[in-house]
């Protein structure tokens, strides 16, 4: 066994000191701390750079001109297995079905389409040839190219999830095609041969009396974006008859009703007692349950399916990247489609996809400075990160860009102020009472929303590939 020996010199350990011992010092002391930390808090620039409008009545009504509907919405499928299948109801999409009701004979159309693969790089149909077939685009991305006007080949767009082309076969039958359309990815079609339909319609004579309605209805006086012509006359002389006009309105414009995050935050009594200095420790607890309901918010304001930036985009302002990830030839096209984009907004990885699609290119977009940060922008326009945009498992994400204020009619946050008990703008704190554990509750109450005035001025592009 070891025995320690103490040296003979050494000097007991209280006796050597010859002031006060730091751990014993610490407990007369307040040490220098800091308020209870965050990490969830985000930049919130959508919640920063939005316009605000007071709704006083709880609801903001949206009037505009009245619009002629073309069917330019999406068809959706179900899938078993490899097995696609349109859902039947959707084929209303189709301008040529749209209105029509017929629940079965919708079915007997949606069983005669013939599901079709392609690989990336097959031509599915060749401008020029007989145009006999609808397509429905399950899965996949696709290219439309023609000819441009000094004969050289040019895109005309992009074909994705949901569009369709064709649409007007059943209508035309010496008709050919004018574009040639060519998988980019690997796809999954849906094709209906005009026979298959005129079989269809042999046998049903409400499709037969609504495809004559459809062919024969004069399409109504409108202006490029759709809303319904006002008659002016220019440039005459003499005294021409002036053409008489009104403006005519939607008849069922939208509604927006505030939407409200709340939580119920709990504080023992013997805590706020007790425990209240040098720090609040309600306030601190409210400080932190608010900036929760904050990132609640941006949150429901980007992804809810009633009022969310990214289900509000109309289907004609929502494009697609022309190879995947965001190269500034897409950004551009997307900024084409509005007058005066004023930001951009993409989660953290999406932009520094799009740095490295820049980098590749030698072009390195300046900074600029927003509300005292400075943030990249593409065109003079600030890009924004937003971590609330979703990023998919097979790494896809989606930028949006808009327009924002009602003078430019554009996006709006939505929002009461002056509302009992608040605490914040819109946000209120309301007492509930203590329990019979001495635990006392809070009601922590955020009303929000967030309304597009025009389909313009919102643009979503979507399936931006960032793990390339």
């Amino acid at each position: 066994m070891t025995t320690s020996v103490e040296p003979e010199n050494s000097v007991p350990q209280d006796q050597s000191r010859l002031s006060l011992g730091t751990d014993a010092a610490r407990q007369l002391a307040t040490t220098t701390k800091t308020v209870p930390q965050m990490q969830g808090i985000s930049s919130r620039w959508l919640l920063r750079v939005l316009p605000w409008v007071q709704v006083s009545a709880g609801t903001y009504r949206v009037n505009r001109r009245l619009t002629y509907t073309v069917g330019d919405g999406r068809v959706e499928f179900i899938s078993t297995g490899a097995e696609v299948r349109v859902i039947p109801p959707e084929l209303g999409e189709l301008p040529l079905l749209r209105g029509y009701e017929d629940q079965q004979v919708l079915e007997a159309l949606a069983d005669a389409f013939v599901q079709r693969e392609y690989a990336a790089g097959d031509t599915l149909v060749e401008a020029g040839q007989p145009a006999d077939q609808v397509f429905l685009i399950a899965h996949g991305k696709l290219t439309k190219t023609g000819r441009g006007p000094y004969g050289d080949e040019a895109v005309l767009g992009t074909l994705a999830d949901g569009d369709y082309f064709g649409e007007r076969v059943p209508l035309e039958p010496d008709g050919t095609w004018g574009f040639t359309v060519r998988a980019v990815t690997r796809c999954t079609v849906l094709a209906l041969p005009r026979a298959a339909f005129q079989e269809v319609a042999d046998r049903s004579e409400s499709l037969r009396a609504h495809v004559t309605d459809v062919s024969s209805r004069p399409t109504p006086p409108a202006n490029k974006r759709g809303e319904a012509d006002i008659a002016i006359t220019s440039g005459h002389s003499g005294e021409p008859v002036i053409p008489g006009t009104y403006v005519e309105y939607e008849l069922r414009p939208r509604e927006y009703e505030l939407s409200v995050a709340q939580t119920v935050l709990r504080v023992h009594t013997r805590v706020a007692d007790l425990y209240n200095e040098p720090m609040n420790q309600l306030e601190q607890q409210l400080r932190l349950t608010v900036e929760a309901l904050r990132e609640r918010q941006e949150h429901e304001m980007i992804n809810n399916r009633e009022f969310g930036l990214l289900h509000n985009a109309a289907m004609s302002q929502r494009i697609h990247t022309r190879s995947g990830p965001p190269t500034p030839d897409d950004l551009d096209e997307l900024l084409a489609r509005r007058r005066k984009t004023q930001y951009l907004l993409a989660h953290p990885r999406t932009i520094a996809a799009f740095g490295r699609e820049c980098n590749k290119r030698g072009l390195y977009p300046k900074n600029i400075e927003v509300l005292g940060s400075s943030v990249r922008a593409w065109r003079g326009i600030p890009l924004l990160p937003c971590n609330k945009i979703p990023v998919s498992e097979t790494g896809t994400s989606s930028i949006i860009a808009m327009r924002t204020g009602e003078e430019n009619q554009g996006v709006v946050g939505l929002h009461q102020t002056g509302i009992p008990d608040e605490y914040q703008p819109s946000l209120n704190v309301r007492f509930m009472g203590i329990n019979e554990q001495a635990v006392a509750s809070y009601l922590v109450s955020a009303y929000y929303s967030a309304a597009v005035l025009v389909p313009d001025a919102l643009g979503v592009l979507e399936d931006v590939e960032i793990g390339r």
